[in-house]
């Protein structure tokens, strides 16, 4: 294993530890029950100090909401490529190795969704149409720091237009950047919701980005083997 591929491993691992630990400090951490029908919250004087500071735009909210659907269209565009080999190639295995990983990959993303959506560890700091919401992570942010790094790493392996690949490169970072910050700005989480996304996007990424890292150079050890 190369060196390239180790610091990939471990990095991941390092990020998903400290997930793990911002999420236990969240629940030990100047706990106060400052969230709405007196929701209990971590590091309660920074988050609320910060929401105070950035109010609530739910506006923002909405536009941020909408535009969650473009990651999930890119999973589509991905999971499309995917069937169109099995279908082409009859045979699952002989789809390529990072496309497979990638739909793994998303997988874990999902199931990570579903489980704090079942265990709630944060509420909302606001009511959605009445309704009090798990917050921690921010779904949002998730999707979008876990799939928008995908659509790069996938344009620099497949696109050979490097104009092509500079202009999809340049979209995934700003519209990152913007959706991260809209969701921070809008007032629909506390700010450490969105740090846990943060951190567990990145895990789960770093993790991706070594294993395809190490599938290719296995794939091509094998393929110098055979000839």
């Amino acid at each position: 294993m190369k060196e390239k591929e180790k610091r990939g491993l471990l990095s991941g691992t390092v990020l998903l530890a400290a997930f793990i630990g911002w999420t236990i400090l969240i629940q030990t951490v100047d706990v106060q029950a400052i969230g709405p029908k007196v929701t209990a919250v971590g590091f309660a004087a920074f988050n609320g100090w910060f929401h105070r500071m950035t109010g609530v735009h739910m506006t923002l909210y909405t536009v941020t909401d909408w535009l969650g659907l473009v990651p999930i269209f890119i999973c589509m565009c991905f999971g499309s490529l995917g069937l169109s080999q099995w279908i082409k190639r009859k045979h699952v295995l002989r789809v390529d190795g990072d496309i497979l990983l990638l739909g793994v990959y998303y997988l874990l993303v999902i199931f990570g969704y579903l489980f704090f959506e079942m265990v709630p560890i944060n509420f909302r700091p606001v009511l959605i149409e009445g309704i009090l919401e798990a917050s921690y992570p921010s779904s949002t942010t998730l999707l979008v720091l876990s799939v928008m790094p995908t659509l790069t790493l996938q344009m620099n392996r497949r696109c050979k237009n490097p104009t092509l690949r500079r202009a999809a490169n340049a979209f995934s970072l700003l519209f990152s950047a913007f959706m991260v910050l809209g969701r921070l700005i809008a007032g629909v989480h506390w700010a450490t919701d969105i740090v846990g996304s943060v951190l567990l996007s990145g895990g789960l990424f770093n993790l991706y980005r070594a294993s395809v890292c190490i599938a290719t150079a296995r794939r091509k050890e094998e393929t110098n083997g055979i000839q």
